[in-house]
């Protein structure tokens, strides 16, 4: 099975990080990381990869900043053809940021299975 990961913003890592460590155990899944660059400064990210033992992107879109609109069609624009490339079972998306809905709307639309992970706290 192969799961393409997306990652854009801090919040994200620790949220995807139990989810690279499962994957590795299993020896059907390929798990692809896509980091869309929502948030980006180099050794904040390489702290974060570091310190949680993720691995690092497999694609980085690169994205950059910019207002929300000009963010997320920005992704969505660099993730289309990702998706299409890779042709994977499963998208799965983590939070609530521009990346989040951008690749989940893309998955959507081309037809790709798409999971959302969402920590929800306690009442």
């Amino acid at each position: 099975m192969k799961i393409l990961n997306v990652v854009g913003a801090r919040p994200n890592f620790m949220k995807i990080a139990p989810l690279m460590a499962e994957y590795g155990r299993h020896g059907n899944i390929h798990a692809i990381l896509v980091h869309t660059g929502q948030h980006y400064d180099d050794i904040m990210s390489d702290l974060f990869f570091s310190e949680l033992g993720i691995p690092k992107p497999d694609i980085n879109l690169e994205v950059g900043s910019g207002s929300h609109a000009v963010q997320t069609a920005e992704i969505m624009k660099r993730f289309e053809p990702v998706l299409i490339d890779h042709k994977p079972d499963v998208v799965v998306v983590v939070g609530d940021v521009n990346s989040t809905i951008a690749c989940g709307l893309v998955a959507v639309q081309l037809g790709t299975k798409l999971a959302r992970i969402v920590l929800i706290p306690p009442f």
